[in-house]
């Protein structure tokens, strides 16, 4: 039989609070709220001052929920495991009364063994169903630096599989050499385990398909297996003309994995996706993939979609990963913690390089703060209470889950681990500040012996580097050091393949000269020109990851501000003015974009700058231009107010010219004098008469089935649209269709139909309307609403803004 994995999203019922007695099968929730996974009940309370800003000032608690399921019987005496993605945290589980186990991490997956405790049903639907139990501590909400969400976040799965089959993630597939392009060598390692009382002779088969489906590879062995014992069995072959994954063609096989026992027929198959490809860091040379030079043009995301908090969907970051992939942008970081899973199958898909992260702390506390960032006093919970005892199975676990994705390029185990004092110091530096440490008090910044001593991550990094290479030794271990001054000077790096730096260009050459033979790379950077440059100016140097590609909620600089404005995209997924200059240095394509703000006297980098032409007239206005084109002639209602050659110290092109209604026009020349010029403009518009929706969705989208989800859970999904999330794009335009950018109003959304409204999302991180209401102001004339379908037949999406015309969408399956 295939494998078989079946949802579990659906039908839960939800309590908020403490219940005792709700791991009983025989309890009663029938006046529980239904819920659907993912599920983040941090989101549906109020913002709140009295809550951390650390993590959004949002609430957490304590959860239960409980679901009901059945199981036909053709599956008694299988091998069952009940499987969460993620579950925000001190996760602790009971199936049909019996208790199963705990795990504090709330990033990591989790499964337990449910085949000797479960029940069954038989077609004419005698036996019982299974209930599920689950309970989840969040009571220490100043336990990140970002916000965590609360509750089973990530879906929920049955994994029914024969008593002879692989371990947990024990597939695992890797390229050892193939750069040429002509012959691939691949490895394909199966960690097996036998869980009958017999022996057994196993043959284990692994074929490739291409994506045309043709077979490309067929590989066997079989092995003598003894009852309650694990064997490692290692199929190689090679590939001939393979189609190699890199993100400008992000190719995938299917790996088909067959076990069969004594000559039987197949008796048990796996599928999953895998790519053909080499890479390496060169010391001196950078970065290589499949032998060829490229620079890592990466963000840091965090894992929270606004209104939906942790309860993020595939298609919610599909949309965001290929607003990304526009602007140039090749590699994401996990920033700072193993992500949900389908977003590592989205960059396998849509060719994105990945550096997996698996911590932001270890066994000594960060400063988390709760009224502000860097407002005295901190506070000092998190995760460094579990790290002495579950580290290694956390970061095993990360590792094992996400070793298959050709996207996974880099194994970190840490961010900003050395952050001076915070706790960690030494004697080299009386005095270390750190980055945005100016309001610490003096005390904090200076040398104290009682504090923990830097000398002690250099044995913690090597351990974690050695649990890394135990389940994978095809990547490199890399961290992220916030203060390399003294911490490359305690061993800090011994341990590493390639070294991390953020926030400091300024060291590269220095420490290049030091450690000759490390590669280097920036593993969270600023936005400016002058760190895209010690990049591109250096071959050393692999690439950068800014901070970050997208908003996110918490680590906010104090109420009402909810989140840090530090992305490329809104927490909406609409781009920022610093997009289009990021688009020009990272896109060989032709960039050219305007934006506007009125003129202070300051010309460095604006935030708060808009794509529109709306002011008083007369106003002195900064008019700037992102563009990768060697010059460009600025144009008012037609009158030329003079041609730039060149881009200034921001990475742009500015004029300041007075306000006149109109058109504002630039164009831009490409280097040969042949080319048509580049043309963009802005208009003066009206004010909000009507509303814009339009239906996000997939360029591979195909009605009635989740492309964004794994295969298997694809297939389910064929014949409903059922948990799939929509978006709508609302904007504000004047009477002729214009968006009107310049005004923002309260829109109101409504859904009839087979459809629940999950939540409206403007960006604007200081409206701290709930998220659970159905109304919110726009932000630049635009907002998203997120409407899960929760059956067949189309929705009706109603929106109302006052003094715009109501508008509806409907959204059919075809």
């Amino acid at each position: 039989m295939d494998s078989v994995r079946f949802l579990l999203n659906d039908n839960w019922k939800f309590h908020l609070g403490e219940a005792e007695d709700a791991w009983f099968k025989g309890y009663d929730d029938s006046s529980w709220e239904s819920v659907t996974l993912p599920h983040d009940w941090s989101v549906s309370q109020p913002f709140s001052k009295e809550y951390s800003s650390g993590t959004g000032y949002l609430a957490g608690g304590i959860g239960w929920y409980r679901l009901r399921f059945s199981l036909p019987e053709e599956y008694r005496g299988k091998k069952i495991s009940i499987c969460f993605d993620g579950i925000y945290k001190n996760s602790q589980i009971w199936c049909n009364s019996y208790y199963l186990g705990k795990r504090p991490n709330g990033y990591v997956p989790v499964s337990y063994d449910i085949s000797n405790i479960a029940c069954f049903k038989s077609a004419d639907g005698q036996g019982m169903e299974n209930e599920i139990s689950v309970k989840v501590t969040h009571t220490d909400i100043a336990d990140s630096r970002w916000f965590t969400g609360s509750g089973i976040t990530r879906k929920a799965y049955v994994l029914i599989e024969e008593n002879i089959h692989p371990v947990p993630y024990g597939i695992f597939f890797s390229t050892l050499y193939g750069d040429d392009g002509k012959t691939a060598q691949v490895e394909i390692s199966h960690e097996l385990i036998n869980e009958t009382d017999k022996n057994a002779d196993v043959t284990v088969t692994s074929s490739l398909i291409s994506p045309s489906g043709k077979q490309v590879l067929n590989v066997s062995s079989c092995v003598d297996f003894e009852p309650g014992k694990s064997r490692t069995v290692v199929l190689n072959g090679c590939v001939k003309n393979p189609q190699l994954w890199s993100p400008e063609f992000p190719t995938l096989y299917t790996l088909v994995t067959e076990l069969s026992v004594n000559g039987q027929a197949p008796y048990q198959v796996y599928e999953g996706k895998v790519g053909i490809r080499t890479f390496r860091f060169d010391a001196d040379e950078g970065f290589f993939l499949n032998g060829r030079s490229m620079k890592l043009k990466g963000v840091c995301v965090h894992h929270d979609g606004g209104c939906l908090g942790a309860a993020m969907t595939a298609e919610v970051w599909e949309r965001r990963l290929l607003s990304l992939k526009e602007m140039g942008c090749n590699a994401i970081r996990t920033s700072h913690n193993p992500h949900m899973p389908e977003l590592y199958d989205l960059c396998d898909r849509l060719g994105f390089l990945m550096m997996g992260e698996a911590f932001d702390e270890w066994e000594n506390a960060k400063n988390k703060w709760s009224t502000g960032h860097n407002v005295y006093p901190p506070r000092h919970q998190g995760y460094f209470e579990d790290f002495p005892q579950w580290h290694e199975r956390d970061l095993a676990d990360m590792i094992l889950r996400d070793r298959n994705h050709p996207s996974v390029i880099l194994w970190s185990i840490g961010n900003e681990i050395d952050y001076p004092n915070d706790p960690y110091c030494h004697p080299l530096f009386s005095e270390m500040t750190g980055n945005n440490d100016a309001n610490k008090p003096a005390a904090e910044r200076q040398y104290n012996p009682d504090k923990p001593n830097m000398e002690r991550l250099a044995p913690i990094a090597a351990h974690l580097a050695e649990i890394v290479r135990r389940y994978d030794t095809t990547r490199p271990v890399t961290l992220a050091a916030a203060f390399p001054e003294l911490s490359s000077r305690l061993h800090y790096f011994d341990a590493l393949d390639v070294v991390g730096y953020n926030y400091k260009e300024h060291l590269y050459e220095e420490d290049h000269r030091r450690f000759p033979s490390l590669p280097f790379l920036g593993s969270e950077n600023g936005h400016g020109l002058k760190e895209w440059k010690a990049v591109t100016e250096n071959d050393y140097i692999s690439g950068q990851f800014l901070w970050t590609g997208i908003d996110y909620l918490g680590e906010a600089h104090g109420w009402p501000i909810h989140g840090s404005s530090a992305g490329l995209l809104t927490l909406a997924g609409f781009p920022k003015n610093r997009y289009y200059r990021r688009q020009s240095f990272w896109l060989d394509a032709p960039v050219l974009h305007l934006s506007t703000a009125r003129y202070t006297g300051d010309v460095t980098e604006y935030l708060h700058a808009s794509d529109c032409w709306n002011y008083e007239d007369g106003e002195q206005i900064l008019v700037r231009c992102y563009t990768n084109l060697p010059s460009a002639e600025l144009f008012v209602n037609g009158r030329s107010m003079g041609r730039k050659e060149g881009l200034n110290e921001e990475g742009s092109m500015d004029w300041i010219v007075p306000f006149e209604a109109g058109e504002l026009r630039v164009e831009g020349y490409p280097e040969s004098g042949d080319a048509e010029p580049v043309t963009f403009l802005l208009n003066t518009v009206g004010d909000p008469e009507r509303l814009l929706l339009n239906r996000w969705a997939s360029p591979e989208w195909i009605p009635g089935v989740l492309k964004t989800l794994p295969d298997d859970a694809a297939s389910q999904a064929a014949d409903s649209m059922t948990g799939y999330v929509e978006q709508i794009e609302i904007s504000l335009a004047d009477h002729d269709g214009n968006v009107a950018v310049h005004r923002d109003v309260p829109v109101t959304v409504s859904v009839s139909g087979p459809g629940v409204l999950l939540g409206l999302e403007s960006g604007n991180l200081a409206d701290n309307t709930p998220y659970s209401e159905p109304v919110r102001s726009t932000m630049d004339g635009r907002l998203i609403a997120y409407v899960r379908r929760t059956g067949a037949g189309s929705v009706l999406v109603t929106v109302h803004a006052e003094g715009c015309e109501e508008a509806s969408i409907r959204l059919t399956e075809d």
